[in-house]
């Protein structure tokens, strides 16, 4: 019966929350007696002469009450009346509203089925296991002999693709490139699997995720653990790949799972494995750090947050001191450290986040940790720590004003005994610093703007915003270039992290992957 549309339209309404209907989606005895009983409950008042006019004709009372009642019968007969078509409730994402928030929605994601493509993996030998490399220090150190001038037209592009906008970039194993894309029309996180030779796609698998464009919409670069990949996506979801299949072997979801807190531009906290454990820093009411198994996703140890310390756009990151292995972790309130069972070996709470905090904590010789912001008068700040009794304790050694040194986004190098680094202030020159924080040398009139780098064989990579690729010798002794090319034409923000194997380097800008061979000749 083609009337039963209307209340259709009524319950898709009323799930999305209270608004005015108009009178037209109503149906029309429901439309009658509203306007009766809203007419009685207003309760019309009358002086006494109109009492006495009122009195002397029944059109005033009896048409009202007429329509009344008629408006009851036919309200009741409506009820009655059969439906050839059942009525259900709003179905998510299926009547192009938005779908709920996974916390929300009282349930994770669920992993779809993965998809074959044309791509097999490359006869290319190295790993770039993660955030940073192997040894997570942003440093290649495989042997490859790399060129020092590029001809005019630059290195060979082995390849170029389009992604969904934002920042994630590869991890590399066995010839393939691992990025968790964004795929904005099927409003999924996106795990594509990419031939280092050519990059056509091996395979891709994807969960429901919704992400509205916020400087672009993807982030993080993925982690290979052993036969398996894990991602951390902008929604704060973590998931295990099949590195050969594709398919999802767990996922959670530390929102939903662990209490923790999305922040203004999502996750941007990249998987840190460690052997047979993953180590993440979900921020909840209850867990400022976390340990899972790799294989199953299983719980292994958690660290509490008393301090109610927030996830910030940081990653978690491994270090040594004293005889000790811990993880080091910025959070909004201060920077931990966390022994390899999960135990608070120190904190601090002198480098508060302010606004946002993406550079991670940069290990160094001695038990000193460099952080950095983009956002604050202090620029960055050093870390000692010192053993006291058994007991470690986090002092500050000296801080640098922003016009020394910040960073809005990028993690510094630590190379041979200085830091190199793009700062954010002056518009972004390359920098050399030593360890007391004091500049050897900048890039002066040549700025990179908030561009990633990495040092391989000697020489520092680093990309401008606008996807000019430039090398430069990794020296303390002066900023000298080398040789430049412009791999993006057009670009726009091009800040993803770099990614290196075997004389491969594989760079992005907002909507762009490419992979080049920067060997030497051979």
């Amino acid at each position: 019966m083609t009337h039963m549309a209307k209340p259709v339209d009524c319950l898709v309404a009323a799930s999305e929350g209270p608004k005015a209907l108009p009178l037209g989606r109503v149906p029309a005895a429901v439309s009658a007696s509203a306007f009766f009983l809203l007419s009685v409950a207003d309760g019309p008042r009358y002086n006494t002469h109109e009492q006495n006019v009122m009195k002397t004709s029944w059109l005033p009372t009896c048409v009202p009450a007429a329509l009344a009642l008629l408006g009851v019968l036919l309200l009741g007969l409506w009820i009655r009346v059969p439906t050839s078509e059942a009525l259900t409730l709003r179905a998510e994402g299926r009547d192009g509203t938005p779908r709920s928030d996974n916390a929300a929605a009282g349930g994770r994601p669920e992993a779809a089925k993965p998809v074959a493509g044309p791509g097999r993996a490359a006869d290319i030998p190295g790993v770039w296991s993660g955030f940073r490399g192997p040894h997570r220090d942003a440093i290649c150190d495989d042997g490859t002999r790399l060129a020092r001038t590029w001809p005019p037209a630059g290195p060979p592009v082995l390849w170029q693709i389009e992604l969904g906008e934002g920042y994630a970039s590869a991890a590399i194993s066995g010839g393939r490139a691992l990025v968790l894309d964004y795929d904005d029309k099927a409003q999924a996180d996106t795990m594509r699997c990419l031939s280092l030779a050519d990059g056509r796609e091996i395979w891709r698998n994807s969960y429901p995720a919704e992400v509205t464009r916020n400087h672009g919409m993807s982030r993080t670069v993925p982690a290979i653990a052993g036969d398996a990949v894990i991602s951390i996506g902008p929604r704060c979801h973590v998931a295990c790949w099949d590195g050969a299949t594709g398919n999802c072997r767990w996922l959670l979801d530390m929102v939903r799972d662990f209490g923790a807190v999305e922040r203004q531009w999502y996750a941007g906290q990249c998987p840190l494995v460690d052997g047979s454990k993953l180590i993440l820093a979900p921020c909840g009411p209850d867990v400022l750090l976390l340990a899972v198994d790799c294989l199953t996703g299983r719980e292994l140890w958690r660290t509490p947050n008393p301090r109610r310390w927030r996830m910030s756009h940081a990653s978690v990151m491994p270090m040594e001191c004293a005889g000790r292995k811990m993880y080091v972790y910025c959070g909004d309130g201060g920077t931990v450290g966390v022994s390899e069972d999960g135990k608070v070996l120190w904190d601090e709470t002198a480098w508060v986040e302010n606004f946002a905090t993406a550079p991670s904590p940069l290990p160094l010789p001695g038990g000193r940790i460099f952080l950095c912001s983009g956002y604050d008068a202090v620029g960055a700040m050093m870390l000692q720590l010192k053993e006291n009794a058994g007991a470690l304790a986090a002092e500050t050694a000296f801080t640098l004003k922003r016009k020394e040194f910040n960073s809005e986004h990028q993690t510094p190098i630590f190379y041979q005994g200085h830091i190199y680094a793009v700062r954010k202030n002056a518009g972004g020159p390359l920098v050399c610093l030593d360890l007391d924080g004091k500049e050897r040398w900048n890039s002066g009139d040549r700025k990179f703007e908030h561009g990633p780098y990495l040092i391989a064989d000697g020489v520092i990579f680093v990309l401008s915003g606008d996807g000019l690729l430039a090398t430069a010798e990794a020296t303390p002794d002066a900023y000298r270039p080398l040789a430049q090319f412009h791999v993006f034409q057009g670009a726009t923000d091009a800040w993803g992290p770099m990614a290196m194997v075997a004389g491969r380097l594989v760079v992005r800008d907002l909507t762009r992957m490419a992979c080049l061979d920067v060997r030497a000749a051979r």
